[in-house]
């Protein structure tokens, strides 16, 4: 029962995390870009767009990847993995003297946002396996 408790408790603190994070790059990323871009606000949508696209393909090609270490070593090593990945993004973007740099922290968070995805599955397993029992 401790261990159950232990597990919600993990991805609890998970999601409050990744909930944070996304709280602070949704306001925060387009002025940092118009920032580095010396206020031209059509070269900046340009680059926002041109970020969440590199995003988003880095989460379609290693998610797969972060799917077969999840099975070879477990889940919560690979979300601690991808923990540490969203905070050295932050870093990356926090120091990040160029928009090239803040670009690399970008792809950074993409290779390692598997989080997003798996973070409910032991709930829905959970879910699901009362409803088998029940029926």
């Amino acid at each position: 029962m401790k261990a159950r408790k232990a597990a919600v408790a993990f991805i609890f603190i998970t999601v409050m995390l990744d909930m944070l994070a996304l709280g602070l790059i949704a306001p925060v990323l387009p002025k940092l870009i118009l920032n580095f871009l010396g206020g031209d606000a059509t070269s900046a949508a340009t680059w926002l767009g041109i970020f969440g696209t590199v995003f988003a393909l880095m989460q379609f090609f290693f998610s797969p990847v972060l799917g077969v270490l999840s099975d070879r070593f477990g889940r919560r090593p690979v979300i601690l993995l991808s923990n540490l990945g969203l905070g050295l993004d932050y870093i990356v973007m926090a120091l990040s003297p160029t928009i090239g740099w803040l670009f690399v922290g970008r792809i950074i968070s993409g290779i390692t946002a598997f989080q997003r995805r798996w973070r409910t599955l032991p709930m829905s397993f959970r879910k699901r396996n009362a409803q088998a029992r029940s029926a």
